[in-house]
């Protein structure tokens, strides 16, 4: 197995720069040495600052975020972190500062502790020879974290992070907007997905639990010798809700070895040992102790919301928002995921 390496930040792409000394009158941290940038992610900026003695991330929104009502919240990221802080769950970074100037740095953005350890990328994993044991260890501790997150207590604090009631009905309808209002192109899948999901909606399920709604391999922090989970990341879509909601998300990113090269190029899910979608949403059911028997209509809303989050991207990139030629093919991702869907609708199978 080759080198484990920690998660690399690479030199600061052009036009995604920060103001320092802005930044350090702001945060009082002391000077700060270098600032570098995580490669990883479509969607908000993550940097490394690092100072004398500590290290810290701090994240934004990516540029013309604006346009996007209600993505990108930093301040609820913050406070997601804050409010896990203060009921005990160990598996977060550190919250340190929180700004809503947009003077200092031209939007929000907040500041936590840098988590050491490492972030298996799609992008690098393959290349580490990781051993069919190795990933079938981390597949598992992964839907076990899961499983443990929604068991964690929904205390009052926590409980007003979302509204249950409702909830599968709201993301539906909200996420269909969003296409509609990022929408660049006619595809009819897409529509297909949204009509799917209206006429299925489940009943109202009592089980409420914390969801962190974008839950894979890229938004935890492993251990050296990758044994087990140190953190996870990546709080800004985090609620209260439906578990199942979390479920489907999470096997709308699980690629298999057959799937296209699109879906494997956004995880590691794909390499051999990992467990298979339906693995997945077995042994979350046998952990958790709840039925998974509807667990097709969560994942098809994986792939829709997850097509949505692509096509807003490709979006600001047709605008002219970002210059990242990264985005400039993303729209074939769209079509390849509600594709996918539309099969797993036929097929009825994850």
């Amino acid at each position: 197995m080759a080198d484990i390496q920690q998660d690399t930040p690479n030199p600061v792409r052009a036009g995604e720069e920060l103001n320092t000394s802005a930044l350090e009158a702001y945060l009082n941290i002391g000077p700060i040495a270098q600032v570098m940038q995580f490669p990883g992610g479509y969607s908000n900026l993550t940097y490394l600052l690092v100072c004398d003695k500590k290290q810290y991330v701090l994240r934004r929104p990516p540029v013309g975020a604006k346009a996007i009502k209600g993505g990108h919240d930093m301040g609820r990221e913050f406070r997601v972190l804050s409010l896990l802080q203060g009921a005990g769950y160990a598996k977060i970074p550190r919250p340190v500062a929180y700004c809503d100037d947009e003077s200092v740095i031209g939007c929000p953005f907040y500041v936590m502790e840098r988590v050491p350890g490492v972030i298996l990328r799609a992008q690098s994993a393959p290349k580490m020879g990781l051993s069919e044991s190795t990933m079938r260890g981390l597949s598992e501790a992964l839907v076990d974290t899961l499983v443990e997150l929604h068991a964690l207590p929904v205390q009052p604090d926590l409980a007003q992070l979302g509204k249950p009631d409702g909830y599968v009905q709201r993301q539906v309808e909200g996420w269909h907007k969003r296409y509609l209002a990022a929408q660049t192109d006619d595809l009819p899948a897409m529509t297909d997905l949204a009509r799917y999901l209206t006429d299925n909606l489940p009943a109202q399920n009592p089980d409420v639990t914390l969801l962190h709604n974008d839950f894979k391999y890229d938004n935890v922090v492993l251990n050296s010798d990758l044994t087990q989970i140190n953190a996870i990341l990546d709080w800004e879509m985090c609620t209260i809700g439906d578990p199942l909601m979390d479920v489907g998300t999470s096997l709308s990113y699980w690629a298999e070895a057959s799937d296209d090269p699109f879906r494997k190029s956004f995880n590691l899910t794909w390499l051999p040992g990992n467990l298979t979608r339906r693995e997945f949403a077995n042994r979350y059911a046998e952990q958790s102790g709840r039925d998974v028997s509807d667990i097709l209509y969560y994942y098809v809303f994986g792939l829709f919301k997850n097509a949505v989050v692509i096509q807003q991207i490709y979006g600001r990139y047709k605008q002219g928002l970002t210059k990242d030629e990264r985005f400039a093919g993303l729209l074939a991702g769209v079509q390849a995921l509600s594709s996918v869907g539309v099969r797993a609708i036929e097929t009825g199978k994850l």
